[in-house]
């Protein structure tokens, strides 16, 4: 068997939604049967095969070449199997993933991993706003699971996370963990202004001092123990987090938001 691929013929002018196309909707089905679904382009719905050549057998392998910034919803509640996408993906990817594997060989826009339950993203590009986030009016963003961002994230990172864990070895936006609830965010680049806006609990780990608002308190220098062990989590990642020439467990460790209950913590790398 080999992976289900399918080949951007063109780039449509209109966004493209392309939740239909993960293995539980595609398992058992013949390529001439696959080709007959349709996808939302604009106001219309028109048949893949109009925009995709597509090639092999195997539904839990998938594969998006050509990709561009207009393909949204990839991975739409992926459960199970694995997605690559080689090129840019637009909005919404992996939303309320529930398990297997993403892959993106360039860009991801606004909504990446929003809500997402299980599983693992990596982006191997940068990525846009609220990754990990909730939709809007929702107040439970990422529920589990780990995301890799191989470049920078843009703002609200992590907005109104709940559980999981963001690995981002370039630089966060603005807001980066507001509203978090639970789980950690590493990050080896900078992050912008308010970082841990009205966070309630969860850890942000940051290899690079930050601007923290005045609602953050310092309690000093600590050596953690559990630092070592959460680097040793990070080896079987496929990202810099993994190199034990990155891992620290002295760190000056700051509490907040107090303006919120103020059990949240950042955690600085000491140097």
């Amino acid at each position: 068997m080999s992976a289900l691929t399918f080949t951007l013929k063109y780039q449509p002018k209109q966004r493209l939604d392309m939740s239909p196309l993960v293995s539980a909707n595609l398992v058992g089905k013949t390529v001439a049967e696959i080709a007959q679904l349709t996808l939302q382009c604009g106001k219309v719905l028109i048949p893949v095969g109009e925009f995709f050549d597509i090639s092999g057998d195997d539904a839990q392998i998938i594969v998006i070449n050509n990709s561009y910034d207009k393909l949204d919803f990839i991975g739409k509640e992926h459960d199970g199997g694995s997605i690559t996408v080689n090129g840019d993906v637009g909005a919404y990817l992996g939303m309320g993933m529930k398990s297997g594997t993403i892959t993106i060989n360039g860009n991801a826009g606004l909504y990446a991993a929003c809500e997402m339950k299980k599983g693992i993203l990596e982006i191997n590009g940068n990525t846009g706003d609220f990754l990990g986030g909730a939709l809007p009016g929702n107040k439970m963003g990422m529920k589990g699971g780990v995301i890799v961002v191989k470049g920078n994230a843009g703002e609200r990172v992590g907005d109104h996370m709940r559980r999981g864990l963001i690995l981002i070895e370039g630089n966060a936006g603005d807001y980066c963990g507001s509203r978090m609830t639970a789980g950690t965010i590493a990050i080896m680049g900078n992050t912008g202004r308010y970082l841990g806006y009205a966070m309630r609990r969860g850890t942000l780990l940051l290899w690079n001092k930050p601007q923290l608002p005045p609602t953050f308190n310092d309690c000093g220098l600590h050596t953690l123990g559990f630092l070592p062990l959460l680097f040793a989590s990070f080896k079987s990642i496929n990202s810099k987090f993994a190199d034990t020439s990155v891992a620290f467990n002295r760190v000056q460790r700051y509490a907040g938001d107090m303006s919120e209950i103020g059990q949240g913590e950042v955690l600085v790398r000491h140097t």
